[in-house]
């Protein structure tokens, strides 16, 4: 899907939605419905405080957020495809129904973001902005560790 292969690209994903169709009705919804399943609330970036450098939770922009859901349906279709050699239309489509169901490479992907996050939580007053309105966010992930947020 690299290098500008624009036809292909539009071959696999016509054959993708397809195969979809045939199997779970429709296809736009259980795409923004897979995507929005995939979408993380916070992820981990480095910071430089005093020579020393550390994980700090962050939240995820919504912009983020879609590229990275997408993102991981990708390698979680080329992942399977290459682990199961099949086509990559048949393990794109899987990839997307299982993110649906929330389980698949792509969901185990979020679920280890999410967790990696919960686990660095304590420099998470290193990265966290005032300005943005949001004034509990270092709780949005005391909650997440603990199970309590709800994806929304």
């Amino acid at each position: 899907m690299i290098s500008g292969k624009r036809r292909r690209v539009r071959a696999i994903f016509d054959q993708t939605f397809h195969r979809s169709a045939r199997s779970e009705g429709d296809v736009i919804e259980l795409l923004v419905k897979a995507v929005e399943n995939l979408k993380p609330i916070c992820e981990v970036k480095k910071v430089k405080i005093a020579g020393t450098t550390y994980d700090a939770p962050s939240i995820v922009g919504r912009d983020r957020q879609q590229s990275l859901a997408i993102r991981w349906i990708l390698e979680g279709a080329e992942e399977g495809r290459i682990s199961k050699s099949t086509s990559l239309e048949k393990s794109s489509n899987e990839e997307i129904v299982d993110a649906y169901r929330q389980r698949g490479i792509a969901h185990m992907k979020r679920k280890n973001l999410h967790k990696l996050a919960s686990v660095k939580r304590r420099f998470a007053h290193f990265r966290w902005p005032t300005r943005t309105g949001v004034q509990d966010s270092p709780g949005v992930i005391k909650r997440l560790s603990l199970g309590r947020v709800s994806q929304g």
